[in-house]
């Protein structure tokens, strides 16, 4: 197996932890200071893993390109966990998760306009799969 499908296991895997840990986090506070509390540890173990990952003349090889895209990688990032985290505060963790996974569908879209990836008929039938298990788990 490829290591990037090993990484993306492991990040599966602690994204499903995520959603529960910050939902009995926000226990007793608001979404707005739970995601708050949250970024500052995220932020701290960041800089503390690029001290140690990053080799130190890759800072030199930064363009205003790479920085343009991840500043805008970074709005959208802090909106989707704004949102995330209001709706984790009032609804199920199962339906919320289900509901941000969708997020593949709009990504699989995205990546074909503008990186023009190929989308193939496993990908159209995993994107459908995804949207029927959505509207499934998302309807009461």
């Amino acid at each position: 197996m490829e290591k990037w499908i090993v990484y993306a296991f492991i990040s599966m895997l602690f994204a499903g932890f995520t959603s529960v840990i910050a939902k009995l986090g926000l226990t007793g506070i608001s979404g707005e200071m739970g995601l708050t509390i949250r970024t500052i540890f995220v932020f701290i173990f960041v800089l503390l893993f690029a001290a140690v990952a990053v080799p130190k003349q890759e800072f030199g090889i930064i363009t205003q390109q790479n920085i343009l895209w991840l500043a805008l990688s970074s709005v959208t990032t802090s909106l989707s966990w704004i949102y995330y985290y209001k709706a984790l505060k009032l609804g199920d963790v199962s339906t919320i998760a289900i509901i941000d996974k969708g997020s593949f569908i709009v990504a699989v879209l995205l990546a074909w306009l503008l990186l023009k990836e190929q989308i193939t008929m496993r990908i159209v039938f995993g994107c459908t799969l995804i949207l029927a298990g959505l509207l499934v788990v998302s309807r009461r």
